[in-house]
């Protein structure tokens, strides 16, 4: 066996090729990293000082825009760090932002089938949806979401970092993202391709078919709605979450359905803002400008809390 230095440290080099582009990386990160604090925050805010939306479909709303908050900023500052000239991350900084980027990107593929099953049972059951949907169940619905994302991240950092990296510390990659750390490794990996497929199994397969069972319920609900503007009020309710899914489940399932990879391309860095980045700052958007309630409460809150600000 070589004798090997323990590596302390990594070197993100993503993307490093480009080096005319990392100026303008840096300032649309920022710009982006800003619009997504200050839309998420304002659809917490709205939801919780608006009484009109205490209900569970705003209630799991406020945790997505909670966790994509968390979520970039514990991607995006780095990212800022590196596109500014450091490179460097300790082995310490490089675990805790994977299990965190990992947690809460596993969070929100469970929560997301969470909302889905919420818009089935007030579309497919109105009368009973008070029933149902009480706020014991989504309480607990909400809290498995985090546990679970939370302990499958944990369990892939864990597998990951007590792996021998035998002195590779370059990850070409812009984060510390879980399968260019594999690369890195000079041991078998065969258990985390297993962990890791399992995971996208129970992550990303299971949730994204469970959303799809939910919606052909609810196309079919809204198709046996005789008023035109019944079925156009129905399907507005569920317009934002759908637009959601196909964005998030479409660069997640880019990502991580393909563990085996051998490169890292130019495409999967870019996904990879796509997927840490963009979506996060379009989720409010989408929200507010396909939910006529979120609207009609953020309205509210400005006219009755600005002139208390301003005094």
């Amino acid at each position: 066996m070589r004798n090997y230095s323990a590596v302390t440290e990594f070197f993100l080099v993503g993307l490093s090729q480009y080096p005319e582009l990392q100026f303008c990386l840096f300032v649309l990160c920022l710009i982006m990293y800003m619009i997504i604090l200050l839309g998420n925050s304002l659809l917490i805010i709205i939801s919780i000082l608006d009484s009109r939306l205490h209900t569970p479909m705003y209630f799991f709303l406020g945790n997505l825009s909670f966790l994509d908050i968390c979520y970039t900023s514990s991607s995006i500052p780095p990212m800022l760090i590196i596109f500014s000239g450091r490179k460097s991350i300790s082995f310490v900084g490089c675990a805790l932002q994977m299990v965190v980027s990992l947690g809460l990107g596993s969070t929100e593929c469970v929560l997301l089938a969470v909302m889905a099953y919420d818009r089935y049972v007030a579309i497919c059951n109105p009368l009973r949806y008070p029933i149902i949907m009480n706020r014991v169940l989504y309480v607990h619905m909400a809290a498995w979401s985090w546990i679970i994302g939370c302990l499958t991240s944990l369990l892939q950092t864990v597998l990951t970092m007590v792996l021998p990296f035998c002195g590779n510390n370059i990850i070409d990659h812009i984060t510390c993202e879980i399968l260019a750390l594999l690369k890195l490794t000079c041991s078998d990996i065969t258990v985390n391709v297993i962990v890791m497929t399992v995971t996208n199994i129970v992550l990303l397969v299971i949730p994204l078919l469970l959303i799809f069972i939910s919606y052909v319920f609810i196309l079919s609900s809204i198709l046996r709605i005789n008023s035109t503007e019944g079925r156009k009020k129905a399907f507005s309710t569920c317009s934002a979450h759908l637009t959601v899914v196909i964005l998030f489940y479409g660069s997640a399932l880019f990502m991580y359905m393909k563990p085996k990879s051998k490169g890292t391309n130019a495409s999967d860095e870019i996904i990879g803002l796509s997927y840490g980045v963009v979506t996060p700052m379009l989720n409010p958007i989408i929200y507010s400008l396909r939910n006529k309630e979120v609207k009609e409460a953020g309205k509210k809150v400005l006219t009755r809390y600005l002139p208390l600000l301003k005094t």
